[in-house]
């Protein structure tokens, strides 16, 4: 494609790795994009690559189709933001890579809260970006959840079932179980398919349940493992084929 071609801003986020063209859109609507200092909400809209300066969440994007795809695990450490920046200057997942892992244009799939921590997955592969974050995959997700209470076995039961939130929202049942330790506090092993805000605490809380660790230990096919907080790991060969197999996109 010629520098000086205009191409429109979903076919260019898209070319950059950031996401798939649905994906795209979805930001550019959200008003996450922004072209020549202006946020663009239309993915029609025509940019020119090489002239025009786009920015996404706030950081550069250069359309590149050739660019390699990286995968990078990272166990993702509390008080740390799952973006790529954040206005209120915390540390954020990307500051926690190498400079130059920072030049691939890594982008976090899906996110851990700042209290949360856990297996986060960067990349810069959108279509596998968009099939482990759209709802209608339902790729599971595993968790490890510290409470202070005992758990009954009516709270499983809500869990299990499928419960209401206090804002209306109705959950998918979620696969839960409980092993309780010796200082009365109980570990929850928790399995979603569902991507609901803040879930697992918004459950908690209407339960009455105190969290005091929230940790993703699996994400679809990939397991965390011993990988230690603060670090992350390239996936290897087998792990990136099993990924994009369980995605569909073999």
């Amino acid at each position: 494609m010629p520098e000086n071609s205009p191409v429109r801003l979903n076919k260019y986020l898209a070319d950059a790795g950031i996401a798939s063209r649905r994906g795209a859109d979805a930001l550019i609507q959200g008003g996450r994009v922004c072209v020549n200092g202006l946020i663009q909400r239309e993915p029609g809209t025509r940019v020119i690559p090489g002239q025009d300066t786009v920015l996404c969440n706030g950081a550069p994007v250069s359309a590149n189709q050739n660019a390699p795809s990286s995968y990078i695990m990272l166990h993702k450490p509390v008080h740390t933001v799952t973006t790529v920046n954040d206005p209120q200057g915390r540390k954020t997942v990307v500051d926690l890579l190498p400079e130059e892992l920072r030049t691939l244009r890594l982008f976090p799939v899906g996110r851990l809260d700042y209290m949360s921590e856990g297996l986060l997955l960067l990349t810069n592969d959108g279509e596998v970006t968009l099939r482990l974050t759209h709802p209608s995959y339902e790729h599971p997700k595993k968790y490890e959840v510290l409470v202070r209470e005992a758990v009954t076995e009516k709270s499983l039961g809500l869990m299990r079932q499928g419960m209401r939130l206090q804002e209306g929202e109705r959950l998918a049942p979620v696969e839960v179980e409980s092993v309780s330790d010796a200082g009365g506090a109980t570990l929850l092993r928790m399995t979603l398919r569902q991507g609901v805000n803040r879930q697992i605490r918004r459950m908690c809380r209407d339960l009455g349940l105190t969290i005091l660790r929230l940790r993703r230990v699996e994400l679809g096919p990939l397991f965390l493992g011993s990988l230690e907080s603060g670090k992350w790991r390239a996936l290897t060969d087998a792990e990136i084929k099993t990924l994009k197999s369980s995605l569909g996109l073999d």
